[in-house]
């Protein structure tokens, strides 16, 4: 049986300053960044708030490239298209249930005001019959990445680990 794959796209934003240069003028390129998070919606996300946020993601067959996968859970999860520009690989990691997830990071903005999320069903309360419908995602907000590391799902929290790299340079 093969895992579970999962794509995603992590926004960052107000990381213009990059490598030596920044060094050289004395500013740290991660300290005014910001990431983009979703809080996980259904009812057993409800009344958490850390561990509990995530990149926008979402699962693929194997017929499907990562990358297309990434950006169509985008669009599904929060409603819009991603923004446009280059994507940077983060890598995968698998997650405790075995998924293996791969992200890319996006220098983008984007207004969280505009998300539409995505929803699913499922039988709420369990074993009651009925079926309710949630959305995939109840809010999003920009997060500093100190803030990010005490809200996102703790096997996801080393994209943040490799975006801080990437943007130190």
């Amino acid at each position: 049986m093969t895992a579970k794959r999962s794509a995603g796209i992590l926004l960052f934003r107000g990381a213009e300053a990059k490598g030596a240069g920044a060094r050289a003028a004395g500013t740290d390129p991660v300290s005014a960044a910001q990431v983009l998070l979703g809080h996980m919606g259904g009812p057993f996300w409800a009344r958490k708030d850390e561990r509990a946020w995530s990149i926008p993601k979402g699962e693929y067959e194997p017929d499907e490239a990562p990358e297309a996968a990434a950006r169509r859970e985008f669009q599904e999860e929060l409603g819009l298209p991603p923004p446009p520009g280059d994507l940077l690989p983060l890598g995968s990691v698998q997650q405790t249930g075995g998924k293996v997830v791969t992200v890319w990071a996006l220098a983008a903005d984007l207004d969280p005001r505009q998300v539409t999320p995505g929803t699913f069903e499922m039988e709420w309360p369990r074993g009651s019959g009925r079926l309710q419908t949630f959305p995939e995602i109840d809010r999003v907000a920009w997060l500093d990445l100190a803030q990010a590391r005490t809200k996102i799902v703790a096997k996801q929290e080393i994209f943040l680990d490799r975006l801080e790299e990437r943007l130190r340079g």
